[in-house]
């Protein structure tokens, strides 16, 4: 099957809930903290190097993205939570932001969150997986499985089912170096989609 993700491009940027775009068709959100290979994974599912800009800075994405795939779909990628040095103020405006969005969008079909397989469900996104209350159906995605063994990414994955309820949510791993994982990501997505 040929990677429909290809076709991406951008569409635009918000700050504010006002700039979001209109809300029909399906939309899939990917959130994270900052670091964990958010843009990258992005990146990867579209077979295009810098589409989403990546940095070694945390915190980089500040804005929520839509990346348009045709009229009708759209990927979002969000700003990484968790960074310190991002004022107060900005910090409870996307809290504020991202809450609504992730909570009221009726566009949004599923949420990935991306997670340092090397660090597992931290805190910050237990808190982002309660606050949804499973009003929308998760993806854990486990990034930089390039780093471990097939034995430690097969645990690591067993791990972060134990913590979910995964007769909802899924998991899956992903190196974006090898391209290892990125089939079940992509069909997830899909499903999701309605590709």
């Amino acid at each position: 099957m040929t990677n429909s993700f290809r076709s991406a491009t951008f569409h635009t940027s918000a700050f504010e809930l006002s700039q979001l775009i209109p809300d029909h068709g399906n939309e899939i959100a990917f959130a994270g903290r900052s670091n964990a290979g958010k843009s990258s994974a992005i990146n990867c599912l579209t077979d295009q190097k810098s589409l989403c800009k990546t940095s070694k800075t945390p915190g980089r994405t500040q804005l929520i993205n839509f990346f348009r795939l045709d009229d009708e779909r759209h990927l979002v990628d969000l700003p990484g939570y968790g960074f310190a040095k991002v004022s107060k103020k900005l910090r409870q405006h996307w809290d504020s932001v991202l809450s609504t969005y992730l909570l009221h969008r009726k566009a949004l079909k599923g949420l990935v969150i991306v997670v340092d397989i090397r660090r597992g469900i931290s805190e910050l996104d237990e808190s982002l997986i309660d606050m949804l209350d499973n009003s929308l159906p998760l993806h854990i995605l486990l990034t930089k499985s390039d780093k471990l063994s097939r034995l430690a990414i097969s645990s690591a994955v067993s791990a972060c089912e134990k913590q979910i309820d995964s007769s909802v949510h899924s998991v899956s791993s992903l190196s974006v170096v090898n391209r290892n994982g990125l089939g079940e990501l992509e069909s997830k997505c899909r499903e999701w989609l309605n590709y």
